[in-house]
């Protein structure tokens, strides 16, 4: 199969023929009809996770044909459309006992724990547990987009969040985790303010949902422009970069007994930044982290999209080769470009 490969973190990003996976006896292997291109990708890339053996194909959010299954696979069947959240559980440890697959003990996601989908080819493993079936109305495109970004949003705001109507809610980072965050508190009739650096990412904001944007890049002081807009703080506010400026910004523009939702993860060097407990006591907030969603859940999400309450299409930015990649991963962190790419060519 043709595959994006690297040897060493922040190493040079290759286009190579590589061996076609094997199914496990739980599970399936995919041909690849689209896959998205995430900010964790470069995380993973950069050096971030420490589940990554080299070499390494990267790749987690993913839509294809199941073309090979396992002997111990019940639910599913060689030719189904199907996709998948980008964290998946074993299906048998107390985490998911309790429906909490985001955490399991014996977890895996493709592209960080094995190789991942930046390929025509990718080894889903627990099959029955983890994959989705995708309804007819939902393209392969559209169906890579869910598997991150929106899914991990769609549980922050309505898992996490608990977000309901009138609400207000904070979102700092509008690349595709914040947007989707934007679109899916909208949805929910909450009112959302947008921060970002960028004045295309902002405008996008407002094309999927936020009332007030704010441009951190010439503020000199966030939280205190979000305490006066909401007139008191918002009830969710949820760092969808990860920075620990940003996570600051977000906790001190919450009102009391609100709650600060992380999504964003942090580089190494940033993995343990300062929070005030003073006001995390004094107002009683919550902190609160979101890592993707459960597959059985998908059905909630599935279903705001047919009814038209979601229109996930509206956050691709544009579709790709895989020959591209390996000149945009690099760049992502400098937050140039709103909106979720997807690769649809492996050519």
């Amino acid at each position: 199969m043709k595959a994006l490969q690297y040897e060493n973190f922040q190493g040079i990003l290759n286009i190579k023929n590589l061996p076609d996976p094997k199914s496990e006896k739980h599970g399936v292997v995919i041909k690849v009809k689209a896959t998205g291109l995430c900010l964790s990708d470069w995380h993973g890339w950069m050096g971030n996770d420490p589940d990554i053996k080299l070499p390494h194909v990267p790749g987690h959010e993913l839509a294809g044909v199941i073309v090979e299954i396992g002997s111990d696979v019940k639910n599913f069947k060689v030719g189904e459309r199907v996709t998948l959240p980008f964290v998946g559980g074993c299906g048998k440890c107390e985490y998911c006992n309790s429906g909490n697959h985001q955490v399991c003990d014996n977890q895996f996601q493709p592209g960080f724990t094995h190789w991942g989908s930046f390929a025509e080819y990718v080894s889903i493993h627990y099959a029955d547990t983890n994959l989705v079936k995708l309804p007819d109305e939902i393209d392969f495109t559209t169906a890579a987009s869910l598997g991150c970004r929106f899914a991990t949003s769609f549980r922050a705001v309505i898992d996490q969040g608990k977000v309901k109507q009138d609400d207000w809610v904070v979102i700092h980072g509008c690349g595709g985790v914040g947007l989707s965050g934007i679109m899916i508190a909208s949805a929910l009739k909450a009112k959302v303010i947008a921060v970002d650096i960028n004045t295309s990412a902002l405008e996008k904001a407002k094309s999927v949902g936020a009332l007030y944007t704010i441009n951190a890049l010439n503020r000199k002081d966030v939280a205190n422009e979000i305490l006066e807009i909401t007139k008191g703080g918002a009830h969710v506010s949820i760092d969808a970069i990860g920075h620990p400026n940003v996570l600051l910004n977000s906790v001190n523009s919450l009102r009391k007994l609100g709650k600060h939702i992380q999504i964003g993860i942090m580089t190494i060097n940033n993995m343990k930044p300062s929070i005030p407990i003073d006001k995390i006591i004094g107002r009683e907030l919550e902190i609160i982290g979101s890592h993707g969603l459960q597959a059985y859940k998908y059905k909630d999400m599935i279903s705001m999209i047919l009814s038209g309450q979601l229109n996930p299409k509206n956050l691709i930015s544009n579709t790709i080769s895989l020959s591209d990649v390996p000149d945009i991963l690099p760049n992502m962190e400098n937050f140039n470009s709103s909106g979720i790419k997807i690769i649809t060519s492996f050519k």
